[in-house]
This record gives structure tokens, sequence and C-alpha cells, in this order.
């Protein structure tokens, strides 16, 4: 079965790894940045020789997104981010093939233990199925 494995973030997570505290997250050095590349670096290893792994992919920064919606008129409402009301958005993913949700769920419990600086903040790892072309998961 396929699943999808979501990381989230914020505009400031996203921020402090280059080196920008702000109340919501510690500023990030450069030896922790290559830590946690390291240790994501890591799990896509294993992920490609067990074969579960089908992608995986690190999102650009909030700031860098564009909204498009319909609006008055069937005419399209571009706009771009970051999104005050926005908490978190997806920072990345893992498209995976997984023989069960719990390993699908120990996959997710190793990427939530992914180092980072003393204080900043823990997103959840979000699982979700991916239904097969017929409609069932």
């Amino acid at each position: 079965m396929k699943y999808l494995v979501m990381v989230q973030g914020t505009q400031a997570d996203y921020e402090a790894m280059r080196g920008k505290a702000s109340a919501n997250s510690p500023a990030w050095s450069e030896e922790e940045l290559r830590t946690m590349f390291a240790y994501m670096g890591a799990i896509n290893d294993d992920l490609s020789e067990s074969g579960e792994l089908v992608d995986a992919q690190g999102l650009a920064e909030p700031a860098q997104t564009r909204h498009v919606t319909l609006g008055d008129g069937g005419k399209a409402v571009i706009t771009d981010g970051p999104y005050s009301e926005t908490k978190e958005l997806l920072a990345g993913y893992w498209v995976l093939e997984c023989e069960s949700l719990e390993r699908v769920t120990e996959i997710a419990d190793r990427v939530s233990r992914c180092p980072q600086p003393a204080g900043a903040p823990d997103h959840p790892v979000v699982i979700r199925p991916i239904m097969d072309g017929s409609g069932d998961i």
C-alpha cells in the first residue's frame, strides 16, 4: 500500500534554518543543518535500500507559495504567500510503498526524531494512505 508521509513547517522555521531566530524558533547553526540533512539522508537511503521509497522531496519556503482560488465571476484570484492565518504548511514529503500502517508509522516516528536545536518547535509528521485509481485505499 502507498502512503504519503508529510512533515509540517512554518515560514519562521525556514528563516531559522537560515540563521534568523524568532519568538517561534531559535536560529540553526551550520552544524545543526548538516546534522539534520545527514539524518534525513540516512532515512532516504534506508528506504531506498528497502524498496519502500517511491519519492521524497523538500518543498520551498511558504514565502514562495501561491494560492489560486476561484473568485467572483469565475476569474482566478491569485495570492502570494506567506499567509499569516496559516500556522503550518507542508514542508516536505515521502511517498512510500509499505506493507502496513504499522510499518509506515515506525518510519514516521523515526522522521519525528530528526535532530534540531533546543527550543525549536515540534511539528507533526502526518501519514495519509494514498487511494488507488479505483477510489479504494
